[in-house]
């Protein structure tokens, strides 16, 4: 039974109740979004007191995204390449831009290097590619037959195997003697074709099988030296996956015979939404 005034009461004390929950509910809210604002703020000092220098070949010098620096020259280096797009958002406290178009492993250590010092924080590189010859494997495949496209990716599996760990253990020791202290970021390549996807026609489902299953090679010899060194590798496949040509929706250049040179290579897209996320997830 319930006195006269008791409801009002029982509603006052449920409405004092639900006022100090809700104070409660304010201040552990606003503690966390202070919390969070607050490792951000951290976070984004300590991205402006990095020296970041980007090292490689064309898929870190932007390549078939456009947007080329004059200056660059032949070396493409693109505005919309993921480095650029790194330093953009995050304002390190020094940015040299070294890689270049077509460059394979002795370019990097004989062109690239010189930004490289002591005082690097943090360093980004893709290479290898060119080394194994992936350009020519591309062409013979576009060229001519099944038989020999397949030949010439197992060839080039072969290099990978026999002579390139050599060739990437020097550059990843030459960037280690000079910046000792540098967090080194070894980025990877995307597979070119989704298998069973929208191409009607161009290379066969066999062709583009081999050469994704040479891409993986690649990848898988590039992490493992990358790991014997002590850097981290960050493979792209993941964020390409579903923006592979032949997808609907690609992110990567199928052959251009009117711009040979882009053919292969990430959009402006594939820079920012595939490569710019994996190095912002290693760094």
């Amino acid at each position: 039974m319930l006195l006269p005034g008791s409801a009002e009461i029982l509603l006052q004390g449920g409405s004092m109740r639900l006022s100090r929950f809700a104070a409660v509910s304010s201040s552990l809210l606003l503690g966390a979004v202070l919390a969070l604002t607050g490792a951000g703020a951290a976070q984004a000092a300590e991205t402006a007191a990095l020296d970041y220098v980007a090292l490689g070949d064309s898929y870190s010098s932007g390549v078939g995204s456009g947007s080329y620096d004059s200056a660059s020259g032949d070396c493409k280096r693109s505005t919309k390449a993921f480095p650029v797009l790194w330093k953009n958002a995050n304002a390190p406290s020094s940015f040299a831009f070294t890689a270049c178009s077509g460059a394979r492993t002795g370019d990097v250590t004989a062109n690239q290097l010189g930004p490289l010092s002591a005082a690097t924080d943090l360093v980004s590189v893709t290479i290898g590619g060119n080394d194994a010859g992936f350009a020519d494997v591309m062409t013979t495949c576009v060229l001519q037959s099944e038989a020999t496209c397949i030949n010439r990716v197992n060839q080039a599996k072969s290099y990978v195997d026999t002579t390139l760990p050599g060739k990437l253990d020097s550059v990843y020791t030459a960037i280690r003697n000079k910046a000792p202290a540098a967090h080194v970021v070894v980025l990877g390549y995307p597979r070119f074709y989704q298998l069973g996807g929208n191409c009607v026609a161009g290379l066969s489902e066999a062709e583009r099988s081999a050469i994704n299953g040479a891409s993986d090679y690649l990848n898988a010899a590039v992490a493992k030296r990358a790991a014997d060194h002590g850097y981290t590798f960050s493979s792209v496949v993941p964020a390409f996956t579903g923006h592979e040509i032949c997808s609907g929706s690609a992110w990567l250049h199928s052959v251009n015979w009117l711009n040979i040179g882009e053919s292969y290579h990430p959009t402006a897209a594939g820079q920012s939404g595939g490569y710019l996320p994996s190095f912002r997830n290693a760094v």
